[in-house]
């Protein structure tokens, strides 16, 4: 996939260097050297298609060893950054679901350093990692922490199980499992799946103590997997990051798996509530409904999407933000839309006045799919290869030739 986009997009140059080069070369031509100035200038300005991409590795598909081979493959088909969770790689959930397992820091650390190794085997000495951890919204872990003495890593993590405190060896079952933490013996919570289950509440102190760990241990940047866009939660759990580490950077998903709306509107309304204003036109459980939408309490819940990315920065150290999925987003609306109109009484005017002319009004570059695919570039080739024996698609007869 990465080739794929690297690809596309450096084909995407290709396209724009040909028509801005041809451009030159007509306006040479002509003698327009005011023209051929301006052509001249964009070419040495060009801007790029190829940008960095972020290689997400879920929770690197197996072992440390095999992250290292995972990331070695995605690093060599062009990643800058390996992005990689804290989740069991054989239970992985998607970060918004319920069910997320997490594993012991040695066993996150131990990819994280596989990463890093591939990135420098690789030559790639400034490679970018992503530390994410989904300790937020994920209630159980797989297996008990190794620990050799109290107050280590692996004691930390086992002070967060869920159990009941041995005081008689008659309280200790066939099968039962043992664990002297934070002082205590305990017997963890073991759940039919053979998974344990962690203390309620302990989600932002196992965040917290996930984030310090990673960036102590080779990670660059955080990532924060949340269960809903709050400022102030975000705030809570990088403002105690930053007391051990102060330039701690985090990455955020402004994931398409919130409903924005809703959460947003919730938001105001509990401000609201707590400043005592009057409330009674609004139902909290319902503050979807589009009948809501043109109320003074959905305006400023827009408003504070909208200034989301930039008070999230300002006020919670995030340093990047990414969106998730949007393209799959927007592409089933649109096409639902398209197929309604299609199908429906507008028929082809539902494509033309929604696609095509709005393409034509705004420049899209994709009206000419043709060209996007390369026929000029084509042409071209074909015209140095043959000469003038060239059979081209780019002649008199070429419906591109409408769209100009």
């Amino acid at each position: 996939m990465i080739e794929e986009l690297y690809t596309f997009l450096k084909q995407a140059d290709a396209r724009e260097l040909d028509l801005l080069f041809t451009a030159l070369d007509e306006a040479r031509a002509a003698g327009d050297n005011a023209k051929a100035a301006e052509i001249q200038g964009k070419i040495d300005n060009f801007q790029t298609h190829v940008v960095p991409i972020i290689a997400d590795i879920d929770a690197g598909f197996g072992n440390a060893e095999a992250t290292y081979l995972l990331a070695k493959k995605m690093i060599e088909a062009g990643a800058c950054c390996i992005q990689i969770e804290n989740q069991v790689s054989d239970e992985k959930q998607c970060g918004h679901q319920d069910g997320k397992v997490t594993v012991p820091h040695v066993d996150f650390l131990a990819k994280i350093n596989a990463v890093r190794y591939a990135f420098l085997e690789l030559g790639v000495d400034d490679g970018v990692i992503v530390a994410r951890t989904d300790s937020l919204g994920a209630g159980l872990t797989k297996q008990i922490a190794f620990s050799t003495r109290p107050g280590d890593l692996g004691d930390q993590y086992n002070s967060f199980l869920e159990g009941e405190e041995i005081t008689d060896l008659s309280q200790i079952k066939a099968g039962d499992v043992i664990v002297n933490t934070n002082g205590k013996t305990i017997k963890p919570t073991r759940l039919p799946s053979n998974l344990f289950q962690f203390k309620k509440g302990t989600g932002v102190d196992r965040v917290v103590l996930d984030c310090i760990t990673s960036l102590q241990n080779g990670a660059d940047l955080l990532w924060i997997e949340t269960e809903k866009p709050h400022v102030g939660q975000i705030k809570e759990m990088i403002d105690r990051v930053r007391e051990v580490i102060p330039n701690a950077k985090l990455v955020y998903n402004n994931s398409p798996s919130f409903n924005w709306t809703l959460n947003f509107r919730q938001q105001v309304f509990d401000t609201w509530k707590d400043a005592g204003k009057d409330l009674s036109a609004y139902d909290r459980a319902k503050l979807m409904s589009a009948e809501y939408d043109d109320t003074e309490l959905a305006k400023e819940a827009d408003e504070r999407i909208r200034t989301f990315q930039r008070d999230a920065s300002a006020q919670a150290g995030i340093f990047h933000h990414l969106i998730t999925l949007p393209t799959y987003h927007t592409a089933a609306l649109s096409t639902d839309n398209l197929a309604k109109g299609y199908f429906g009484d507008e028929a082809m005017l539902a494509y033309v006045k929604g696609v095509q002319r709005q393409e034509i009004r705004q420049g899209i570059a994709t009206v000419k799919h043709q060209n996007m695919a390369g026929s000029d570039i084509g042409d071209n080739h074909k015209e140095y290869f043959a000469g003038e024996a060239a059979l081209k698609a780019g002649g008199k007869d070429n419906t591109m030739n409408q769209f100009h």
